[in-house]
């Protein structure tokens, strides 16, 4: 039976449960990757690695004043487990493509927690509430804070709300590439492809949950506290469509005076108000921008041609993430190669191909139905339909096409994308390169610095060639590869000795790589599990929070818990030597009892003693890999500052 730990409204929000993919019966690219399900599908070992989890619900459970944990991709016996400690509400986020993983998770709530109340989000609540209403108690169809806080009783709160610190890690050949934070600046669309479930979904509106570009800013700032070269995701599904917001950003980027590393959303109509300066300004060097196909008409499609924009930003160390749509009624196989010969003579640095499908809600629904164009198999099966909702199969009766004929030409435009242009890794080094020659001479120095962050992304890409080089796809392509490591060594000098060693471990990576994906193994996540407010932690916060109740009355101690088990410890007040004793054996305690990193932050205190300097420098000295130390500005702080000099 269900044990409750308390008496307070308690939530349980969870994605559907692993594991996910082709061979557990689900459809082409469910799971948990997007580079790798779907963009680089075609790249085997060479595609790089990252597993998103469903931020709605760490955003959600950020928000609320109840408490709430938060469950990403558990097993069935993990989900049971947390379901027997007790919840009030249990959340459920899916997609129509895992409609029916989403059954499994109601039957298991039902079965081993009844008295909870299932709440259905996310983009599978598309569908009407004669399909949901047998497996739910409520649906959230819109901004899930707001629904939250209603559905609680919670009094509303202005935007922005709280951002929650997420960040993904990339891998490539099974090592880890980058670090990306999160940060989530809008929900929907109103450029209203027919198409478009995410700009159906609220409406054609844009819900700004970072109403302005300072609010942007200011959470990217965060995530640089925790590691200053940490690379950004900008989630808003046209980022650069309100003008006045992106150059608010452009302009706390600018005076912030660090040059950024940001990917972002954008269509061709919003991308046209600005210069390529402007856009490398902000900060940003990666673009996802709809290239959907030479005559789909989409509004978003409107300004400058899209050959321009793809050759300049690539000239200026701008890659492109372009999306192509496959089976769009004008279209033949010819046409379909034509246009993606098109598509790779501008050399993205990405590319994804999917096929044109119906989602309900969307205009382009409404018309399938209406005419009766959905196959009819997939009309007498509901589920069977939701089941292909994922962009890998023609649900459509075509002109010209076939559904066998459409499916193929998709597979044919992966397989070709890889053989022509090459892994996508090495393409975003080749533009790296671009970039860094165009503005390493720029009288801009912020543009100077651009091509300096160039440079070192660049260097860290240097193991990776040898591998290139053996194993590319084509003849053609491994002398391609073999061409770009000549030019960047004279641009930016040889390999060190480190680096040689370096890439003949990467070769083995590699290997490893591609013998895991062929034998299917390692290719599912470990449950990621959050508590917000709980009784109990996700990690032994215990050991920090403990700070604020121990400090003497000269000084206050702030703890935040950030993520990649980094936790922020702020000092304010007057130090004194007696309380900064008090203070480094508490620090000593929480770091002996946890792996964490700490950022000591000093920036406001009033005053220090001489003397709690030493204390600081000394007690800390066993974990100095483990701490930095973020210092006041003034003058009056200059032996503080020394003593410290090497925690900085």
């Amino acid at each position: 039976m269900p044990t409750r730990e308390n008496s307070a409204t308690r939530i349980l929000l969870t994605s559907v449960c692993r594991p996910l993919g082709e061979r557990h019966g689900d459809g082409p690219s469910v799971g948990y990757e997007l580079l790798f399900g779907q963009v680089t599908r075609a790249q085997g070992l060479f595609s790089p690695r990252a597993n998103h989890i469903h931020f709605s619900l760490e955003y959600i459970a950020e928000n609320l004043e109840a408490p709430a944990t938060v469950l990403q991709y558990p097993s069935m016996a993990e989900l049971v487990r947390e379901l027997r400690k007790g919840y009030d509400y249990v959340g459920v986020s899916f997609l129509l493509a895992t409609f029916h993983r989403m059954k499994e998770v109601v039957a298991l709530i039902r079965e081993h927690a009844p008295s909870s109340r299932i709440v259905l989000g996310g983009y599978g609540t598309v569908l009407n509430d004669e399909v949901l209403a047998p497996f739910a108690d409520h649906v959230c169809r819109e901004e899930g804070v707001g629904f939250f806080r209603r559905l609680l009783g919670e009094p509303a709160i202005a935007m922005p709300y709280g951002h929650p610190l997420i960040v993904s890690r990339m891998r490539v050949f099974g090592r880890e590439a980058s670090r990306t934070g999160m940060v989530f600046a809008g929900l929907g669309c109103p450029n209203g492809c027919d198409f478009c479930c995410t700009s159906y979904f609220f409406k054609r509106k844009h819900v700004r949950l970072l109403p302005t570009g300072r609010d942007i800013y200011r959470v990217i700032e965060r995530y640089l506290e925790i590691e200053p070269g940490m690379s950004i995701v900008v989630l808003d599904e046209d980022f650069l469509l309100n003008r006045k917001r992106a150059m608010e950003f452009r302009d706390c980027v600018l005076a912030g005076g660090r040059p950024l590393s940001i990917f972002a959303f954008a269509s061709v109509r919003a991308i046209s108000q600005y210069t390529v300066t402007q856009i490398l300004e902000m900060g940003i060097d990666g673009l996802w921008i709809g290239y959907e196909g030479t005559r789909s008409g989409f509004a978003k499609q409107s300004g400058r041609p899209v050959e321009e924009i793809f050759a300049e930003f690539r000239e200026h160390g701008i890659g492109i993430l372009a999306s192509m749509i496959v089976g769009l009624p004008y279209q033949t196989p010819e046409i379909i190669d034509a246009e993606l010969s098109g598509l790779l003579a501008l050399k993205p640095n990405l590319t994804q191909f999917l096929i044109y499908g119906p989602t309900p809600g969307t205009p382009f629904f409404d018309r399938i139905m209406k005419e009766g164009l959905l196959h009819r198999e997939l009309a007498e099966d509901p589920e069977a339909y939701y089941r292909k909702c994922s962009g890998f199969a023609a649900m459509v009766a075509h002109p010209a096409m076939g559904p066998e004929a459409i499916e193929a030409a998709q597979a044919r435009c992966f397989r070709e994308d890889f053989k022509r242009l090459g892994p996508s890794i090495y393409r975003s080094v080749e533009t790296w390169l671009l970039g860094y020659l165009r503005l390493k001479d720029s009288s801009s120095l912020f543009l100077r610095k651009k091509a300096a962050r160039f440079a070192s992304e660049i260097r860290k890409a240097y193991p990776a060639f040898l591998a290139g080089r053996l194993f590319g796809p084509t003849p053609g392509v491994r002398r391609g590869i073999a061409d770009l490591e000549a030019r960047i060594h004279r641009a930016l000098g040889r390999p060190t000795w480190v680096e040689r060693f370096q890439s003949i471990a990467a070769v083995g990576f590699a290997a490893w790589t591609g013998l895991t994906l062929r034998l299917g193994l390692f290719q599912h996540p470990r449950l990621i599990r959050h508590t917000f407010r709980m009784p109990e932690e996700s990690r032994p916060a215990g050991a920090w929070h403990h700070l604020k109740r121990q400090t003497p009355a000269a000084h206050q101690v702030e703890v935040e818990l950030r993520p990649e088990s980094t936790v922020w410890v702020r000092v304010r007040g007057r130090l004194a030597a007696a309380g900064a004793e008090r203070l480094v054996a508490d620090l000593r305690e929480a770091l002996r009892r946890t792996e964490d990193r700490l950022i000591l932050d000093l920036r406001r205190l009033l005053h220090a003693d001489p003397h709690a300097a030493e204390h600081l420098a000394e007690g800390l000295r066993a974990y100095r890999d483990r701490i930095r130390v973020v210092m006041p500005r003034t003058g009056e702080f200059a032996a503080l500052a020394a003593v410290l000099a090497l925690y900085r």
